[in-house]
């Protein structure tokens, strides 16, 4: 277990005040969690970022409160912060089982709801996602798990059912997910799967979109499963 952040390249001269903000702190230390290089019980001193980002320490507290809040980071009394331990099997499962419940009810919501205008919003995150991000494969998966989050979120919006949105927003799902599995196998089986379930909103097939999202949840789940057997592997 390591005491402090890993090192990264130097960065030069002390930025001005006007530099990377708490959202962007929040990007950088959620890409080095999910690639692992900072990894399960490290910890993350406040000091050490805010020296490597040139900032003040108030930016770095806004980023690991907002990790806090994913349950991606645990702060601890005299302790600071941690990376947060992954989801176990039971959580995991139980995760699919309440999106199995959710998700597929709002998708065919959305389909009844939708404006060509929403449709083209929601394919314009999927095409997002399948473009190449600057930072590196870490910076990428990242950015893809934030995507993939806004894309279910808006699917959700769309469904008009604001107590389910708030429920689905509130799993923190897809930061947990993306924990799991560093895997770019899973970034582009999931651009199909997404396809799949925005055609049917687009056509306004109810049943489509709630059979095409089953499938998505049910194909996503099973390759983060995977994560579970090979650490079982591993450890025997």
């Amino acid at each position: 277990m390591q005491d402090h952040l890993p090192a990264r390249e130097a960065r030069g001269a002390r930025r001005p005040s006007s530099g990377p903000m708490g959202s962007e702190i929040y990007e950088s230390l959620l890409s080095r969690i999910l690639s692992l290089e900072v990894a399960p019980g490290d910890r993350i001193t406040i000091d050490a970022v805010a020296r490597e980002f040139g900032v003040s320490q108030t930016p770095i507290r806004e980023a690991l409160h907002r990790l806090e809040n994913e349950g991606v980071v645990v702060r601890t009394h005299l302790a600071g912060y941690r990376v947060a331990p992954p989801m176990t099997r039971e959580e995991f499962e139980q995760l699919v089982e309440m999106r199995l419940l959710l998700e597929p009810a709002v998708a065919r919501r959305a389909a009844a709801r939708a404006t060509p205008d929403l449709v083209a919003e929601m394919r314009e995150l999927n095409a997002q996602m399948a473009a190449p991000a600057a930072g590196g494969a870490g910076s990428a998966y990242a950015l893809f798990a934030r995507l993939d989050a806004e894309l279910h979120d808006e699917i959700a919006a769309v469904s008009g059912n604001q107590v389910i949105r708030t429920a689905l927003a509130r799993l923190h799902t897809h930061v947990r997910l993306f924990r799991l599995s560093y895997n770019v196998e899973i970034t582009t089986q999931a651009l199909v799967e997404h396809d799949a379930v925005l055609r049917a909103i687009a056509a306004g097939d109810g049943d489509g979109a709630a059979e095409a999202m089953t499938r998505h949840i049910a194909a996503s789940s099973e390759r983060f499963r995977r994560s579970f057997t090979e650490s079982a592997g591993a450890r025997a």
